[in-house]
């Protein structure tokens, strides 16, 4: 392995990447092993997860890149109107009468926490394993003093 940092896509690309593709074969096993109704909760689990979470961390990653010093109030403001978008998702299908007629609440609600697991996990791999420097190299200086020819006054 050598030091070069390697290109790779976003973190946040790659998460919703695997996320949705594990979503998919929940929603396959759950048309497998039950009916219509637990596909169609598994699905909708499965988008609510992914959806939730990329717009999240894609939103913390946009201001970590413009302004480094309000990510993490940043991160922790997200992650709070995440808890609320996914409450007020909840409400809005009980309400609806679409939980238990249309769709399952148990794939529903795995799909969800399978999707929440699988997003950090992923999210924990990329970027422990990504290549990013500590710190960037300053460019060769040609004709610059350096600081010994300053403290010396440039005698030699």
């Amino acid at each position: 392995m050598t030091t070069e940092s390697r290109p790779h896509r976003s973190q946040v690309g790659r998460a919703a990447a695997v996320a949705a593709g594990v979503a998919g074969v929940l929603v396959a096993l759950a048309a497998l092993v039950d009916d219509a109704s637990a596909a169609r909760g598994a699905a909708v689990g499965g988008v609510l997860a992914v959806g939730v979470f990329a717009l999240g961390a894609g939103s913390v990653d946009v201001v970590s890149r413009v302004a480094p010093a309000a990510s993490l109030m940043f991160a922790l403001i997200t992650y709070a109107f995440q808890v609320v978008v996914m409450a007020l998702a909840f409400v809005v299908l009980n309400r609806s009468g679409l939980l238990g007629a249309e769709l399952d609440r148990t794939w529903l609600g795995a799909a969800i926490i399978v999707g929440a697991l699988v997003w950090t996990a992923t999210q924990l791999r990329v970027a422990t394993t990504a290549r990013i420097p500590a710190f960037e190299p300053t460019p060769a200086r040609t004709g610059a003093t350096t600081l010994r020819d300053r403290s010396e006054g440039g005698a030699r």
